[in-house]
């Protein structure tokens, strides 16, 4: 049998959505807390604050709140959309505002390994000083979603740090740099 213990009757919750629509929202409180405190910024006022330490009220930093509002737009529900856009004014952030996908362990791996594979085609070993460094170029020319750019790599401190780091190598990753002439001591 399930408890009836702290159960609102149907009649008062409707009571309570005929006040606000919002009053128990699905969404964390400090969501609503931050929402409640910028409209309560703009409506003294103020602007939309676009910056994080822009606007602190009662220690929330309320450009921080918008900022990930705007970034995060797709992972806020329906609602929260509507009332962001509404009644505060916020725009979802463009692509162009948006931060680039960081790079992974697995990505850095392969654009040094390329690198390395560059040195060694254009040097004929493998013998990298350690101050080197070492520019490759990334992305398709014939993709459209990915933009060609130089990256500039320091092949020469990442030749060593895999020499030290030999015996915590996967085999795979061993066998890749001794066929490019690697030298392990």
């Amino acid at each position: 049998m399930e408890s009836s213990a702290g159960v609102m009757p149907a009649e008062r919750r409707e009571q309570l959505e005929a006040i606000d629509p919002s009053w128990c929202p699905a969404w964390p409180v400090t969501w609503q807390r931050c929402f409640h405190l910028v409209r309560l910024h703009l409506d003294e006022g103020g602007t939309l604050p676009a910056m994080a330490g822009s606007v602190v009220r009662q220690g929330e930093d309320l450009g921080r709140w918008v900022t990930s509002v705007r970034l995060g737009w797709d992972s806020l529900t329906t609602v929260q959309q509507w009332m962001c856009e509404h009644i505060l004014g916020i725009q979802p952030a463009g692509e162009d505002e948006k931060p680039k996908p960081r790079t992974s362990q697995a990505d850095k791996w392969a654009m040094h390994l390329a690198a390395a594979q560059q040195f060694y085609q254009r040097e004929g070993h493998l013998r990298v000083p350690r101050k080197h460094t070492e520019t490759i170029t990334t992305g398709a020319a014939h993709d459209k979603d990915q933009e060609q750019r130089d990256v500039p790599l320091k092949l020469g401190t990442w030749i060593s740090n895999q020499r030290t780091r030999a015996t915590t190598l996967t085999p795979e990753r061993v066998e890749q740099l001794s066929a490019i002439g690697m030298r392990w001591t």
